[in-house]
């Protein structure tokens, strides 16, 4: 496929059923004075037409740069990034800067974590909307201003017309959030990352943010990618999940099957951190110890200082030291696949 395959939005035409996006071993790292910094090691996954996948893993996991990747925002240096980013077929990463540009917005676009630090104190929340049709439009003044309108109320922000030229501190938490959503489908993406969409918000709040979100890909059929440590969300919205854990996938199927039997210890243990309904005034059980120092991540699978299941020495069988040799992501089930020697006992606890 050549650019000019692409149309005036900047993406190819959709093929029902054909893969959206395809991440192929992509590495980040950080080349800094003290080190480097390895912040995703390998990640590999595929985004459909219409699929919701959840990224899942604490802080640090390498969830947000490796989404930061994608869209191909990261200061390069100090950020080497190695591996394929293939956009319905084509690899971003030997793109020229323009024709990620041409990506950007219309083909893939993405809703920050944190919408006051996102969106820009000194323009009102219209201007910035219209920003898009402007840049990649052409769109006058008054044009983007009415299309900022309508997205406004596409996104259920009461009385859009008269708050367009409001700016961001006036705007709730929640509204605030709706105005990144409305930039980010301002040019119907065909995937859209969500990071962190429901962070800092209430419950009541999480949930109608996340309905709109739900509506707007039954709506238009673009892929969505949410990135999230919120389980009860992904739980509720997400087709498949990938797990990760120090910058790599270590398990990943459907939503169905990984949180109703988990094949990798980090895995079980995040579910087993989740506060039960059912389970009253009994104690919660955290995964013990912290993840890694991205710079210095142990040898073997990086999880086994904290994994309950681990084998080290005598116990280990041969090649599957949990200290020393690098658990590769397999397929353990039928649909589902870990990065742990001992996937099978893991299911079978």
């Amino acid at each position: 496929m050549t650019l000019s395959d692409i149309d005036s939005t900047g993406a190819a035409p959709a093929v029902p059923g054909a893969s959206l996006l395809e991440v192929d071993d992509l590495h980040v790292e950080f080349r800094q004075r003290s080190g480097v910094v390895n912040a995703v090691n390998g990640v590999t996954y595929t985004l459909a037409e219409g699929q919701t996948l959840a990224i899942l893993g604490e802080s640090g996991s390498g969830k947000s740069v490796s989404a930061q990747a994608i869209m191909g925002i990261l200061d390069t240096p100090p950020a080497v990034v190695r591996g394929a980013i293939r956009f319905q077929g084509r690899d971003m990463l030997t793109m020229s800067a323009e024709e990620q540009r041409k990506i950007r917005g219309p083909g893939i676009s993405m809703i920050f974590q944190d919408a006051l630090s996102s969106l820009n104190p000194v323009y009102s929340v219209g201007w910035q909307i219209g920003e898009m049709f402007r840049v990649h439009q052409g769109a006058s003044r008054k044009e983007a201003k009415q299309r900022a309108i309508e997205l406004m109320d596409r996104v259920r922000i009461p009385a859009a017309a008269k708050r367009v030229n409001d700016y961001p501190h006036q705007f709730s938490g929640g509204m605030r959030q709706r105005v990144m959503i409305a930039m980010a489908i301002a040019l119907d993406p065909r995937i859209l990352i969500a990071d962190e969409p429901t962070t800092a918000l209430d419950v009541t709040v999480q949930a109608q943010v996340m309905d709109l979100l739900k509506d707007l890909q039954q709506e238009t059929g673009m892929g969505l990618i949410l990135i999230t440590h919120d389980l009860g969300v992904v739980n509720e919205v997400a087709d498949d999940v990938a797990v990760m854990y120090a910058g790599r996938i270590v398990e990943r199927g459907t939503v169905d099957d990984v949180f109703t039997d988990a094949a990798h210890p980090y895995t079980e243990g995040l579910m087993k951190s989740v506060p039960q309904v059912e389970a009253k005034g009994g104690r919660l059980q955290p995964i013990v110890g912290q993840p890694p120092n991205l710079a210095a991540i142990p040898s073997g699978c990086p999880f086994h200082p904290r994994c309950a299941h681990r084998r080290l020495g005598a116990a280990a069988a041969p090649g599957r030291e949990c200290a020393t040799d690098v658990p590769p992501l397999r397929l353990v089930t039928t649909g589902r696949e870990a990065a742990c020697h001992y996937s099978e006992e893991v299911l079978g606890a």
